[in-house]
């Protein structure tokens, strides 16, 4: 039993790792609009890993999930079409289907997010307050380096290309709002596979502070 749940691990890492790498090497490449159009298999692909490793499925685990999908997509709703929270911004294509004018796969961003950085933040505290803030920080501060690229690969883009203050004061908000939601499940996730899948977009978005 032990060998399968290590083989799974492996194979998820290989998995994580092919995409990430794959992804910097072609948007680096003239086939920069295709890779890019493929963000939401890629985004999909990463919730999968880390969906296949949860342990003990029930409708809690739905329901933990649905959290930090839904205040995103209400979050992001209230931002695009009248300017609250996060500030004045529209959302391109790379990010696909779009419903009130924000994509569906920014909602599964914030539930892989929030997934893999609660998995994070307890090792810094196993109290839910704190464990929620420190996941709060660790998106905000995975936000910064996201904006810088998001414009360039047509995800998104704030008005006169500005990111305001508030963007981010509105991000940490409604992350430590989703954590608190998504941690009170005690959802059984492995932290190994979350690791690697933060530490992946991290390095992905870093890469092209400098490209």
């Amino acid at each position: 039993m032990k060998e399968n749940s290590n083989f799974k691990i492996r194979i998820s890492i290989f998995i994580i790792w092919l995409f990430a790498i794959s992804g910097i090497i072609g948007v680096s490449s003239s086939a920069q609009d295709w890779f890019l159009s493929m963000t939401p298999l890629n985004l999909l692909l990463s919730l999968a890993m880390v969906l296949w490793h949860i342990k003990n499925y029930n409708y809690k685990v739905i329901l933990a999930l649905a959290i930090p999908f839904f205040i995103g997509f209400i979050a992001e709703g209230l931002g695009v079409n009248f300017g609250l929270i996060f500030g004045t911004y529209v959302y391109g294509e790379n990010l696909g289907f779009k419903v009130f004018g924000v994509p569906l796969m920014i909602c599964i961003n914030w539930t892989l997010l929030t997934a893999t950085t609660a998995d994070v933040s307890k090792y810094f505290s196993k109290n839910i307050v704190i464990s929620a803030l420190v996941g709060a920080a660790l998106m905000t501060g995975l936000d910064v380096i996201l904006e810088v690229s998001a414009p360039r690969f047509d995800f998104w883009e704030f008005e006169n290309g500005i990111v305001p203050i508030k963007n981010y004061i509105g991000w940490f908000v409604t992350a430590f709002i989703a954590h608190l939601g998504y941690q009170s499940f005690k959802v059984e996730t492995n932290r190994v596979i979350s690791w690697h899948v933060l530490v992946s977009i991290i390095i992905f978005f870093s890469v092209f502070l400098f490209i």
